[in-house]
């Protein structure tokens, strides 16, 4: 159809768009040309907005959440207070843009979850006269967010493995879960860089580095991506350096940190994945609030770097440009902010979008022209994912051979957890574990009475962040199982040990101030070979856990009364293994330098304890490097590795800011030694590059990966640099006695930075280039020099320094 706009010209009234249409002539395949998929995506889009009315567009702009509850127990800030209800007879005739988490919102059978979507589907298309069905979203940061799907770990694991080809199978076999059952659109993965450990999401980040951040994150959407999955990049940007690590507070920061911390891993992703949407964050940047941030959402995103996607709110973040930020005086101010600033989809539900919108454009105090460019948006991405098109078809792939007559037919028929995708959960899982510390106790040899102590020993859950779906919705529902086999630390220690006798003992809560326990638990320590004290986190969200989304820190003490615990058990004199199940680093007091050993696990998702007991055995043998550090005190913060020398330790200041165990490092059970650094190429042009070669030995007994990191170092500049920051890495697998030698190539562009008048720079003079263990490891360091002028580079400077095998050299 082709649409007449007529815009009444008194000048006394606002202007008003008065849409009509006539019929669209037919491609030439006899379909409307939207529904055309011979024709190409912008101009079927654009015959689709010419047809369309001003309420039909609207429709398309926002999402519903249908069953999300506004009585408290949110999952979302403020939800109670934002949940209006939603009258679908009255909204599905203008059409809809997307379905809120048709399965993260209660507990229901996978296979009658997707004949519930599709069925929703079909009524959607057939009551707007387009047949535009609604694309579904979902949760993906832990895996697919529903009832019955794999729990993998969180992605604070994914950092600790170095690993992206892992992490980018893990997301593609994520994605196509999702797409099996009829999901278009999984809100992951987070690419905010940690800045405050105190802070509550940091399990949902890579984190500290914005370069293992970048890595990993962009293969986790190219996996995502790969299975037909949209990925969406998040929180874009400042999220994670809200001040004091508090929840959505405000962020203090100056615009080169912003440029050079926070940034980069969006870029890079942008740049690499293939991604095909962003979520704007909560949170303001030196006042101004992301979801009405121009310069940010379509100066930077889309001007410069080229992005083409759909930016869609976090939940009820537009809303909250009037109630929070008070930078819009009503729902009409606060959906023309976020439109005009590049937000093309309102999430969760309807709010701003629905009639304050309509009344807005009705009365010229919001352009159409800001609608139909958030449209064209929306409906190129449909049209990607074939919704558009006039075969449509709403029967998802799980369901593609089975009677769909009615739910209990199909119940129990779609597997979301299947022995494939617990495999790879396993790998990932350990692959995740850094051993902290080892004084040689571990691998446990034959123990003939395990101790195992603390709140984490039983605790089916004690290995899920607060995304995942029995921590994130199941909590809400008691009557109803987890859906997925969650073995405790208890039954993983008594798998992999038959041999030996394991005790229990609770000894206290994650985050009680109840000791009473202690004594029990000392007495069972002191009749051990071994102790293992399971400690940390439990998940949840808004105060209901000690991690996860609104569950800040005051400081980086373990919760309740744990150290004490572990204090208590050090005192018996047995070996104290301490196995931390956690979402964000925590400070071990006298078990960082008096524990048997320590073994940090990220919430490693329902194969955890499994891989756990199999690092404690010595049947894996630890890879993982810490993608953040862990402090030496608690109250040392906000610290980061990324610091410049004010911002380490000084003897003007009685705070020591050093990390007990700092970022990239991770012990194994073999040993490697570095040798023969080679500077085939050390001196190079502002626009060139420097080559190294190196050897790495496994000088141990046994198999092993050696995490090479290279860090630089840039002694002089024209402003202030940290001492140090990642520039790449490479994990080399080494058999026992086992050498390789390596070459690796770092271009100039690495080295750049944003300079004083705010654009990136690479500036003459000498670096070091240290590859290192950890960033506080190096064994090997080579001088080089930049000649020639200042260079300034821009998006598409390189962005990754090249590990390789030398030929000949048994790699």
């Amino acid at each position: 159809m082709t649409a007449n706009v007529a815009v009444e010209a008194n000048p006394e009234t606002p202007a008003t768009p008065v849409t009509s249409t006539e019929p669209e002539a037919p491609a030439a395949s006899g379909v409307p040309v939207w529904n055309d998929p011979a024709q190409d995506v912008a101009t079927r889009v654009s015959a689709l907005i010419a047809a369309m009315t001003v309420e039909e567009k609207i429709a398309q702009l926002f999402g519903v959440w249908v069953g999300a509850s506004d009585e408290g127990g949110e999952v979302a800030p403020h939800q109670h207070e934002m949940e209006d209800a939603v009258d679908l007879d009255a909204l599905l005739p203008a059409g809809l843009g997307q379905l809120t988490r048709p399965f993260g919102t209660a507990p229901v059978d996978p296979a009658v979850g997707a004949l519930s979507l599709m069925r929703t589907q079909q009524r959607i298309a057939a009551a707007n006269r387009f047949g535009i069905p609604a694309l579904a979203h979902e949760e993906c940061l832990a895996g697919f967010a529903a009832w019955g799907a794999t729990a993998y770990p969180v992605p604070l694991s994914w950092g600790a493995t170095f690993d992206p080809d892992l992490v980018r199978r893990m997301a593609a076999a994520i994605g196509r879960d999702m797409r099996s059952v009829g999901v278009h659109q999984g809100l992951a993965p987070v690419l905010d860089v940690v800045r405050d450990a105190r802070w509550g999401r940091v399990e949902e980040t890579i984190g500290e580095d914005p370069y293992l951040v970048g890595t990993v994150a962009t293969a986790y959407v190219q996996g995502l991506e790969s299975a037909g999955i949209v990925a969406t990049l998040k929180h874009f940007a400042g999220y994670s350096a809200s001040r004091a690590g508090r929840n959505l507070a405000p962020v203090g920061m100056g615009p080169r940190e912003r440029a050079d911390v926070l940034l980069p891993p969006f870029e890079m992703a942008v740049r690499e994945s293939g991604v095909r949407s962003v979520m704007h964050a909560y949170t303001d940047t030196d006042g101004v609030p992301s979801a009405a941030d121009h310069e940010l959402l379509t100066g930077l995103l889309r001007d410069t770097w080229g992005f083409e996607g759909t930016v869609v709110a976090d939940y009820f973040g537009i809303a909250f440009l009037h109630t929070l930020h008070g930078v819009a005086g009503d729902w009409a101010e606060a959906a023309a902010a976020a439109l005009e600033a590049g937000v093309d989809v309102e999430l969760p539900t309807v709010k701003t979008f629905g009639e304050p919108l309509r009344e807005a454009i009705a009365a010229g105090r919001v352009p159409e022209a800001l609608i139909d460019r958030a449209l064209r948006r929306v409906l190129a991405q449909k049209a990607q994912l074939g919704l558009l098109d006039a075969d449509w078809n709403p029967l998802p792939p799980a369901l593609a051979d089975a009677p769909v007559h009615d739910p209990e037919s199909v119940r129990g028929t779609v597997d979301l957890d299947s022995e494939a995708n617990r495999a790879l959960a396993r790998e990932v899982a350990e692959q995740a574990v850094v051993l902290l510390r080892n004084d040689g106790t571990l691998p446990l040899r034959r123990p003939r009475r395990i101790a195992l102590v603390g709140p984490n020993a039983e605790e089916p859950t004690a290995v899920l962040g607060c995304y995942s779906f029995p921590r994130h919705v199941g909590e809400r529902h008691p009557d109803t199982p987890d859906g997925i086999g969650l073995p405790t630390l208890r039954e993983a220690l008594e798998r992999e040990f038959p041999d030996a006798e394991v005790v229990v003992a609770r000894g206290a809560e994650v985050d009680g101030t109840d000791t009473s326990g202690f004594a029990e638990a000392v007495d069972l320590a002191r009749d051990a070979d071994v102790v293992i004290a399971a400690l940390g986190d439990r998940a949840g969200l808004f105060g209901r856990g000690t991690s996860g989304e609104g569950c800040d820190a005051g400081s980086l003490a373990l919760p309740g009364v744990q150290q004490p615990l572990l204090d208590a058990l050090l005192d018996t004199g047995v070996p104290v293994v301490a196995v931390l199940l956690a979402g964000r680093p925590y400070a071990l007091g006298r078990a960082a330098e008096e524990a048997a050993a320590l073994v940090q696990s990220f919430f490693p998702g329902e194969e955890g304890t499994t891989a756990l007991a199999g690092v404690l055995s010595g049947r894996a043998n630890p890879s993982g490097r810490l993608p953040v550090g862990v402090p030496r005190t608690p109250d040392a913060q906000p610290s980061t590795y990324l610091a410049a020398r004010l911002g380490q330790a000084s003897d003007v200041s009685s705070i020591d800011p050093t990390a007990a165990f700092p970022f990239g490092h991770g012990l194994s059970y073999t040993s490697f030694a570095w040798s023969g650094l080679a500077v085939d190429r050390g001196e190079a042009g502002t626009d060139g590059e420097f080559a190294l070669s190196f050897s790495v030995r496994n000088t141990g007994d046994r198999d092993g990966v050696e995490t090479v990191q290279l860090y630089l170092h840039d002694p002089v500049a024209s402003v202030v640099q940290p001492v140090q920051r990642l520039v790449g890495y490479a994990r080399v697998p080494l058999a026992a006695g086992e050498e390789r030698r390596l070459s690796v190539t770092v271009p100039a562009d690495v080295a750049s930075f944003t300079g004083r008048d705010g654009r990136r720079v690479v500036e003459p003079g000498a670096l070091e280039l240290r590859l290192a263990a950890s960033s506080a490891d190096p064994r090997l360091t080579a001088t080089v020099t930049l000649t020639g002028e200042p260079r300034y580079v821009d998006h598409t400077r390189r962005l990754h320094a090249r590990f390789a095998p030398v030929e000949g050299t048994g790699a």
